[in-house]
């Protein structure tokens, strides 16, 4: 009888992680961080250094996941809530499936 022996993916599933591969969680976090690079534009790129350089030196879903606020923050000062709404909608959807429950958004109780 083999022994179970825990690793740091086995705990992360029990906890409700992704069950996801480790190629398709990295190849999630590239397209996650060129499509929030490039919400932000070489303008929001220069006008907000700190948040684009965390968003390209982020190393786990988790950590874009977080960063979520900041960079809407700063698309709504380049281009409007409603615009940084809009697209942070679209971003947000690129994670459905790549988190644990618990980090996911849920519906909103105004409707929108």
């Amino acid at each position: 009888m083999r022994a179970w022996k825990p690793t740091i993916q086995s705990i992360y599933g029990l906890l409700g992680g992704s069950q996801r591969s480790t190629k398709e969680l990295d190849d999630a976090l590239g397209d996650i961080q060129e499509a929030m690079l490039t919400a932000l534009g070489q303008a929001g790129s220069k006008s907000f250094p700190g948040v684009a350089r965390r968003i390209q030196y982020a190393d786990d879903l988790q950590t874009l996941w977080y960063l979520r606020g900041d960079l809407m923050a700063a698309l709504a000062d380049l281009h409007g809530e409603v615009h940084a709404r809009e697209t942070m909608r679209d971003i947000s959807a690129q994670f459905q499936g790549m988190l644990p429950k618990g980090l996911t958004t849920r519906s909103s109780p105004l409707g929108k």
